[in-house]
């Protein structure tokens, strides 16, 4: 019976030794995640460090095409329509261009805090960027309602500008800059609106004659 009991004892120790090493085994993979940690979080530290002012300031751009749901983080933005017009009618006035008017349409949302828009820019295939028409005023634009969760806001841009800077050119979306705080690597949507050479041409040779911009939109 002492060595039956002695054998049945001797599973029961190496069982407890098993524990011992798992425990062991643990307790080491529990080491090896929190090096992980504490390495990738001193990486990412002395990447904040390398970063200058000036890069703090560049944005962090998320890209996509018309029609995309494009998501910048803080909001997303989608360019629903591209029009063009020799004068634009706001607040019962023609306003006239001697270039082209190109109206974006399109739709924002965010995922939480509600924000307002910046007025946009337009990006240009050679690199020239143009800001949106100072001839429309802000509270005719999708810069001007609280853009909130749960549902797309929907509004209009316009851009004065050359024929010559349609083809190819993207919407830059950004949030309003603050003269007391500037974000650091602040979001930005840059889309591009699908205008090829043909789109361009169309869009310059047969514009509308008057873009009603107090016309609910449809």
């Amino acid at each position: 019976m002492t060595a039956t009991q002695q054998r049945a004892a001797a599973p029961r120790r190496s069982h407890n030794r098993r524990q011992t090493a798992r425990r062991s085994g643990a307790g080491s993979r529990v080491l090896h995640v929190v090096a992980g940690l504490v390495l990738a979080a001193g990486a990412v530290a002395v990447q904040s460090l390398a970063l200058s002012a000036d890069d703090m300031g560049m944005p962090l751009t998320y890209t996509g095409a018309k029609g995309q749901d494009v998501d910048a983080g803080r909001f997303s933005v989608r360019v629903q329509k591209v029009s063009s017009a020799k004068a634009i009618k706001v607040q019962n006035k023609n306003v006239p261009t001697e270039q082209v008017f190109l109206v974006v349409e399109a739709a924002a949302t965010v995922p939480a805090e509600p924000v307002h828009l910046g007025m946009p820019n337009l990006l240009a295939a050679d690199g020239k960027v143009y800001a949106a028409s100072d001839k429309i005023d802000k509270t005719k634009t999708l810069a001007h309602p609280w853009i909130q969760p749960g549902w797309w806001t929907t509004g209009r841009f316009v851009f004065e500008v050359p024929a010559s800077a349609l083809p190819g050119a993207q919407a830059v979306f950004q949030l309003p800059v603050s003269g007391l705080y500037s974000e650091p690597l602040p979001p930005e949507a840059q889309i591009d609106l699908g205008i090829d050479d043909a789109t361009a041409k169309q869009l310059t040779t047969a514009p509308a004659a008057v873009f009603d911009l107090d016309e609910k939109k449809k």
